[in-house]
């Protein structure tokens, strides 16, 4: 081991967005349990071009005793690295299934009721205090995930008001934390569900729900789904 500059992760501050991941030439960033890590100190090279794709300020360049960059270790890696040598898996392009969606769209029929009970949704724009958010159950949903579930507003919407955020694209993610926080105590809601995409990005938003929760004086559930690109629920459990 040799002393030099290597980055560090302050978790407190990381909130998962993944930002940091494509850039990242090496491969040395992975999001873990909803948190930038670093996997590896041979990956890092210390010269910090994540650095400044990180919103919350949360990665910085110190020098301690780490193993030295390897540069071949490195190629390896990035080999077995290659469906996502693009960069974030979020915005890799692809294709989802497009003859079983056009079968699907032939077979069914009818017309399907909105189940959506308030406006504004997004959470920037919402209201805490608003009459309807009291004691009610909340469905906080990142963007992307009414357009991959098919039934989104019958399974899951129904019964619940929305919020919704994208923790990647969105600025101010501070307020999130804020108003889930004001949610929480003044509005009183019953329960917070956070339903996220399976890719890395998307963590950030239940992280984000969780740093509301600890910093809020009453505990509520908080659920947290994560749904496959393909509108599957992978998992489903309370935090």
């Amino acid at each position: 081991m040799v002393k030099r500059k290597i980055i560090k992760i302050d978790e407190d501050r990381c909130n998962g967005c993944g930002l940091c991941i494509p850039n990242c030439k090496e491969g040395a960033l992975k999001i873990i349990d909803g948190k930038a890590r670093l996997i590896s100190d041979t990956f890092c090279d210390g010269l910090g071009a994540c650095l400044g794709h990180c919103p919350q300020d949360a990665i910085h360049i110190i020098e301690r005793e780490a193993d030295e960059f390897d540069e071949e270790k490195v190629k390896e890696h990035m080999k077995k690295q290659e469906p996502l040598k693009c960069g974030c898996p979020g915005t890799m392009a692809r294709e989802l299934g497009k003859a079983e969606a056009k079968a699907q769209a032939k077979a069914e029929d009818g017309k399907r009721e909105s189940k959506l009970s308030q406006w504004p949704v997004q959470l920037h724009l919402v209201s805490p205090m608003a009459p309807y958010f009291q004691k009610a159950d909340i469905l906080l949903a990142a963007d992307c995930t009414a357009f991959a579930v098919g039934d989104f507003h019958k399974d899951f919407l129904a019964g619940k008001r929305l919020a919704i955020a994208c923790p990647k694209l969105d600025e101010g993610t501070d307020i999130y934390i804020e108003k889930l926080v004001s949610l929480i105590d003044e509005a009183k809601i019953n329960t917070l569900t956070v339903m996220i995409m399976e890719v890395p990005c998307c963590s950030g938003l239940a992280a984000i729900a969780q740093q509301a929760l600890s910093k809020a004086k009453r505990k509520i559930p908080i659920k947290k789904i994560v749904i496959s690109l393909k509108g599957e629920i992978l998992t489903e459990d309370w935090i």
